[in-house]
């Protein structure tokens, strides 16, 4: 799912739809960022971070952990997510 695909998500009145929005998002970010990270590991990126490595660990970790909560969250409150 593209971020453009999230974008009725974002705007129904429904909170659920807008949460799930919110993690198709986060989702794609993260795997975004993982993808650079592995491709800079491999020496296959075609730029050059202006941070360090470990400032993008951080985030990454963040957004992870952020994913579970709503992940946790999702199931407390009956929210059915898509596997992305």
């Amino acid at each position: 799912m593209t971020l453009q695909d999230t974008v009725a998500l974002m705007n129904s009145a429904d909170y659920k739809e807008r949460f799930k929005a919110e993690y198709y998002q986060v989702v794609n970010r993260f795997k975004s960022l993982y993808k650079m990270l592995v491709e800079w590991d491999e020496g296959k990126l075609k730029f050059s971070p202006p941070c360090p490595r470990s400032t993008y660990n951080i985030q990454l970790n963040a957004m992870a952990d952020y994913l579970e909560a709503l992940e946790a969250r999702a199931v407390m409150e009956d929210i059915e997510l898509k596997e992305v």
